[in-house]
């Protein structure tokens, strides 16, 4: 087993490597998560990676800070979490940081909006490759109500236009209903 002091210091390196290096928001940065700490180092399980990652996107704020949070929390405690915060917010303020004193020069800078429409199909196929996954196992689950309710909540967003967090809010919701419908059968 190893010590805390190493868990947190491999968690910090871990979450600052993925947000110094990953470009196209948090999740972006949940798809190098899950690698990391689900498949690599084994510290969570696919299924609550699934569930963090839902937490992550329906609390306020940034996702990927929301996903070091609920990691950082869940792998390590209290520290966990201030230790993943930090790995993750270091790397964005330091570009910030640096960027603001060159806006001026990058803004007008034809080569620099080139590479960042080049990284729009970069940023494309990983957030397709979260949806892939996540929505496999949605559908490996052979769950009625979750395949229903991934179909749902696509046509929703994606052809009737209806606002993300209400469906975040819909889901929530029927999940929490679902559970304790599961949980009265296996009581009666």
């Amino acid at each position: 087993m190893e010590s805390k002091r190493r868990r947190l210091w491999k968690l910090f390196f871990s979450t600052l490597y993925i947000s110094a290096f990953t470009f196209g928001g948090g999740f972006v940065i949940v798809t190098f998560m899950k690698r990391k700490f689900v498949d690599e180092l084994g510290w969570i399980d696919e299924q609550e990676m699934l569930d963090l990652t839902a937490l992550a996107q329906s609390s306020p704020g940034a996702i990927a800070v929301n996903a070091a949070i609920l990691v950082g929390w869940r792998t390590a405690g209290f520290a966990g979490m201030l230790t993943a915060i930090l790995g993750t917010i270091l790397p964005p303020m330091a570009i910030l940081y640096a960027i603001s004193f060159f806006y001026a020069a990058f803004a007008a800078n034809p080569w620099v909006a080139l590479a960042l429409k080049g990284m729009q199909a970069g940023v494309a196929a990983v957030i397709l490759d979260v949806v892939c996954g996540l929505g496999g196992k949605v559908v490996r689950s052979r769950s009625p109500v979750q395949i229903g309710m991934m179909a749902a909540a696509f046509v929703a967003v994606a052809v009737f236009g209806v606002n993300v967090m209400h469906v975040v809010l819909a889901a929530a919701l029927i999940g929490a209903l679902t559970a304790l419908f599961r949980r009265k059968g296996a009581d009666g």
